[in-house]
C-alpha cells in the first residue's frame, strides 16, 4: 500500500511539472493571506526588486514540508547572497491549527516571510494539491518552475534553478 501511495504522489508531481512546462506563462495569483500577526496582505503585491522568489506551501502537520524548509534554511544565507532570492512560506493550516504557524516557524529558525492561507484561496489559485509545493518566481513575477513533494536533495536542484533564474536563463526540468 505504501508503494502505491508513493507511486501516485510521484506521478502527480510529474504531471504537475509537465503541465507547468506546457502551459502559458503565469504569474503569482492574487489572493489575501495573513501575516503571523494577523495583517492581511494580497499576494499580487509579492515582489523582490527584480530578483527571484521562492514560494513554498507548507503546513505545521506536514513533515516533508518542514524537512524541505529546514534543508533550504541551512544554505539560505548563501543563496540570498548569490541570487538575491526571497523565500515566502505560505502555511495552508486552517483556523484550528494556524495559531501554531508563527511559533513553529520560529522554533525552526526559518528566516523567511511567513503567511497563513487559512481559507486556502491562494492554494487553490496556484493549483496546489498537497504540500509541500514549491514555486520559483522570476524577477518579472512569472512562475518559471514548480515542484511538488520533497525528497532529500531536492533543495540542491532548487538551488541550481535559482542560479539560472537569477542570471535570466531559461529553466527546464
Amino acid at each position: 500500500m505504501k508503494r502505491i501511495v508513493v507511486g501516485v504522489i510521484a506521478v502527480c508531481a510529474f504531471i504537475n511539472v509537465s503541465l507547468a512546462q506546457n502551459s502559458e506563462v503565469r504569474t503569482i495569483a492574487a489572493a489575501d493571506v495573513k501575516t503571523v500577526d494577523g495583517k492581511i496582505v494580497n499576494t499580487a503585491k509579492f515582489s523582490n526588486d527584480g530578483k527571484p522568489i521562492i514560494i513554498s506551501f507548507w503546513a505545521t502537520w506536514c513533515k516533508p514540508c518542514k524537512k524541505e524548509l529546514d534543508a533550504i534554511s541551512e544554505n539560505f544565507a548563501q543563496w540570498q547572497k548569490e541570487t538575491g532570492v526571497k523565500l515566502i512560506a505560505i502555511s495552508i493550516d486552517d483556523s484550528r491549527s494556524s495559531a501554531r504557524v508563527g511559533t513553529d516557524a520560529k522554533s525552526h529558525g526559518w528566516d523567511y516571510e511567513v503567511y497563513i492561507d487559512e481559507n486556502q484561496d491562494f492554494k487553490r489559485a496556484m493549483n496546489v494539491n498537497n504540500p509541500p509545493h514549491t514555486f520559483v518566481i522570476d524577477g518579472k513575477g512569472n512562475v518559471v518552475w514548480q515542484h511538488n513533494g520533497y525528497f532529500e536533495g531536492d533543495e540542491d536542484h532548487l538551488y541550481e534553478v535559482l542560479k539560472k533564474v537569477a542570471k535570466g536563463e531559461k529553466v527546464s526540468e
